[in-house]
């Protein structure tokens, strides 16, 4: 009977034991580190493309899974403020009065600059002209008729690049007529290959990183030169000519990280602006934030030894 009397506590033992490793191993699988677990980041729709070659990148070489969700800067921003340890990735970086709200929160968002894009027009490649002047656009934006403008396309009302030419164009709306929006980018790239009067304005790693699917939209369409706000010269949406700042259309682009801890939010950004990361960005058409040095092996030959 004595024997029989132990059973139970032998039991209830066992119980102990295993629940206690149950709950480490959940407890190790939510763990988050800057390099393992998993994360949410809005990202600004016309970002997009690039941001979904980094996180490739980053989840191959590490034990993380990043989930990307694209939304207009607007949608983007009300859930860096509503969404509880947010990262966001955006082509400006956070006002005075948003890193007030921030920090009355006691909240200090992370800021990392990580490269440089355009705002690139584009057109029909039926379209005869190749140069666009910022001052007609300006204009246009402005509800002035000009001769070389019929109609701008955007990709939605609520995008950087509508706040960036409306900023521009000191302006609080868009005019009534003459100006059109969409959902995303691809949609104005497939609208404007489609339609020789209208001009698009997208992203210009829309251009130089399309799906395969629009890729022969992208093909029917031409980015154009434009002149800037001084002087007579116009400048494509290069690589070179943004870096020399010669095209009057670059932003700098932006990790905002509001988790408050060390987690993927902060791994993910240095990653970015690493030397894996920029390598990605410079390869990609953008301008990265810092060139990653290039390494060569220097052997002698046999004519140099002697």
């Amino acid at each position: 009977m004595k024997k029989f009397a132990k059973l139970p506590y032998f039991i209830f033992f066992l119980v102990l034991v295993l629940g206690y490793s149950c709950n480490q191993t959940n407890t190790s699988k939510e763990e988050e580190t800057i390099l393992k677990g998993t994360a949410t980041v809005f990202v600004d729709e016309t970002l997009s493309p690039i941001i979904e070659d980094q996180v490739a990148v980053f989840e191959n070489n590490y034990e993380a899974k990043i989930k990307l969700v694209s939304k207009s800067e607007s949608e983007v921003l009300n859930s860096l403020f509503n969404e509880k340890g947010a990262i966001a990735i955006l082509s400006r970086n956070l006002t005075a009065e948003e890193l007030k709200i921030f920090r009355s929160r006691k909240i200090n968002p992370k800021i990392t600059p990580f490269a440089t894009d355009a705002i690139a027009f584009i057109a029909n490649k039926n379209k005869q002209d190749s140069i666009i002047s910022l001052k007609e656009v300006i204009s246009f934006m402005q509800g002035k008729s000009t001769p070389s403008i019929k109609g701008l396309v955007f990709d939605n009302l609520n995008s950087s690049t509508v706040r960036y030419m409306k900023s521009l164009a000191g302006i609080e709306s868009i005019p009534k007529s003459g100006v059109f929006s969409f959902k995303t980018n691809d949609e104005v790239i497939k609208y404007v290959s489609e339609n020789s009067d209208m001009i698009g304005v997208v992203g210009v790693n829309w251009l130089s990183q399309p799906q395969p699917a629009m890729q022969k939209y992208v093909d029917n369409v031409n980015a154009l030169r434009v002149t800037g706000l001084v002087g007579n010269e116009s400048y494509l949406p290069s690589q070179n000519n943004i870096a020399e700042k010669k095209y009057p259309l670059a932003r700098d682009l932006y990790i905002i990280n509001c988790q408050g801890y060390s987690g993927l939010g902060m791994g993910f950004a240095s990653f970015v602006g690493g030397d894996v990361g920029q390598r990605i960005i410079l390869k990609s058409g953008l301008l990265p934030i810092r060139i990653p040095a290039r390494k060569f092996t220097i052997t002698k030959s046999q004519n140099d030894e002697k």
